[in-house]
């Protein structure tokens, strides 16, 4: 039986999200939060090589491959994020053609690597490639982004007083204008 994939169009924005297997907490310390964001960052263009490669290199060997790789657009734009112990979510435009599907498969497949290498473990670590939703309206835009930052406080791990200090979704980039690795374009929720 094969399963149907919703095409995800380019120039359009998706939530996108998944879950682990058996609801495993896999996002549970900054290290882990440091991995996803900083792949995710690397994985927002086309690569050539894969991240755990790319981390043995030397800083300068590294910024000279970056400045070649940046000098292309990227893959997706993502203007929020949320990293739940046992599952995220992104807000995600495609810029390009399977930018998502290469983006979040890319992501998915390099935090699975690290995790198991790190823990011991053999296996999938997600569900699926991933899940989606189109986003249609500037108001499903706003809910969803809300619905996003808001998730930690939602499922009780954290009261609303501390969101804007809470490093597992984007939400302090909006508040702050802090500069986290994840790059987030923030203009899009600010304009609407």
């Amino acid at each position: 039986m094969s399963i149907k994939r919703d095409v995800l169009a380019t120039g359009e924005i998706y939530h996108i999200f998944n879950k682990s297997v058996g609801n495993e907490t896999i996002f549970s310390s900054l290290r882990h939060l440091t991995q996803i964001i900083n792949s995710g960052d690397f994985y927002r263009y086309q690569q050539s090589m894969r991240y755990s490669k790319f981390k043995q290199m030397t800083i300068e060997l590294r910024d000279s491959y970056l400045s070649g790789v940046k000098d292309h657009p990227p893959l997706v734009e993502i203007y929020s994020f949320a990293f739940m112990p046992n599952h995220y979510h992104l807000l995600v435009k495609q810029l390009q053609d399977d930018g998502i599907k290469i983006f979040a498969s890319n992501i998915q497949n390099s935090f699975a690597k690290y995790f198991n290498t790190k823990n011991d473990r053999n296996g999938s670590l997600f569900q699926s490639p991933f899940k989606s939703r189109w986003i249609g309206t500037d108001e499903d835009f706003m809910h969803v982004s809300r619905y996003i930052h808001l998730n930690p406080v939602t499922a009780y791990m954290i009261g609303i007083g501390d969101l804007e200090k809470y490093p597992f979704t984007s939400y302090m980039r909006y508040v702050k204008n802090t500069d986290q690795n994840f790059i987030i374009s923030t203009e899009l929720v600010r304009r609407i």
